[in-house]
Parts: C-alpha cells; sequence; structure tokens
C-alpha cells in the first residue's frame, strides 16, 4: 500500500513539474513582428558613406505588421508645411513638393525569414507608384527585442541605403 501512495504521489508531481522542465519554444522573428511600431529614426547612407536624416531631426512613422502576414508604413517629416489653401486638392506646387519628398505611404503583405533575418514586403499601394507591382521590398533586420525594431533598407527609392529605427507603440 505505501508502495502505490508513493508511486502515485510522484506521478502527481511528475504532473506538475512536467510543465516547468519543458524546453522554451523560440519565437519566430514574425511572431516578434507583430504588432505597431513607431518611427524614432532614419537615416540614408549614401555610397560615399555621409548620413542624412531622411525625414528630419523630428520624423514622424507608424509601421504596422498584422499576424495573417499584411503591414502598413507610413513615414513623414515632422515639419511638413500646412497648406496655405485648407484645401489638400489647392496646394501650390511648392507645398505639393514638400510632401511628395517628405513623407512615403504604402502597403501589402509581408514574409520574414528566420534564417536571413530577411522581411520581404509585396508591396499592394504606394503613395510612390514605382513600388506597386515591383520586386519584393527587402529589409534586414540588424536588432530586434521587445521593445526596439532595426532594419536597414538597402535599396532606398530616394538613392542610398536607409538605416530606420522604430520602438515597440505602448
Amino acid at each position: 500500500m505505501a508502495r502505490r501512495t508513493v508511486t502515485l504521489l510522484l506521478s502527481v508531481l511528475g504532473g506538475l513539474l512536467w510543465p516547468s522542465l519543458a524546453v522554451p519554444q523560440q519565437t519566430s522573428l514574425k511572431d516578434q513582428l507583430v504588432g505597431t511600431w513607431l518611427l524614432v529614426s532614419v537615416d540614408n547612407v549614401r555610397d560615399d558613406g555621409g548620413k542624412a536624416e531622411l525625414f528630419g531631426s523630428n520624423p514622424r512613422g507608424i509601421l504596422i505588421y498584422t499576424a495573417d502576414g499584411h503591414f502598413v508604413l507610413v513615414n513623414m517629416r515632422g515639419d511638413l508645411p500646412k497648406f496655405a489653401a485648407k484645401n489638400r486638392d489647392q496646394g501650390t506646387p511648392d507645398e505639393n513638393k514638400s510632401v511628395v519628398q517628405g513623407s512615403i505611404a504604402y502597403f501589402g503583405t509581408y514574409a520574414v525569414s528566420d534564417a536571413d533575418k530577411v522581411i520581404s514586403a509585396k508591396i499592394e499601394g504606394s503613395t510612390y507608384p514605382n513600388f506597386v507591382g515591383g520586386p519584393d521590398q527587402k529589409r534586414l533586420i540588424t536588432s530586434l527585442t521587445a521593445d526596439e525594431l532595426k532594419f536597414i533598407n538597402p535599396a532606398a527609392s530616394a538613392g542610398g541605403k536607409l538605416q530606420l529605427v522604430w520602438q515597440r507603440a505602448k
């Protein structure tokens, strides 16, 4: 009888301890990306090594990755000029130029390669129409923590390569 009690007790304890003995599963990069990210900085690194803040010293932006593989990105200068006419259809040529050169927005679907640490984005719509229907855009993840994402866009639409830093929205 004592033997059965000990066996039963060990079985119960083993069942209770088993989950804590399990090896934790590594979370995929895609799972870590899912959520909303706010732009901290974006630097354009030119071929000659020079750097420039592509959207100024106070850029604004948002990047959203969904679990089902969709994304949206909107980036802009923090100092975009207001239109004098107070109507976006009546911007002056200079106002329109400032907005086009000071912002980018696009959306589509994405996939992630854990082995290469690469995000591949298929762009379905963009304020820069040349992105639509083109080859997948690649983003090289250089750092990813619970609160910060850093990646490089090796083929920026304005030339050079972009180094972007994002902070998870809270």
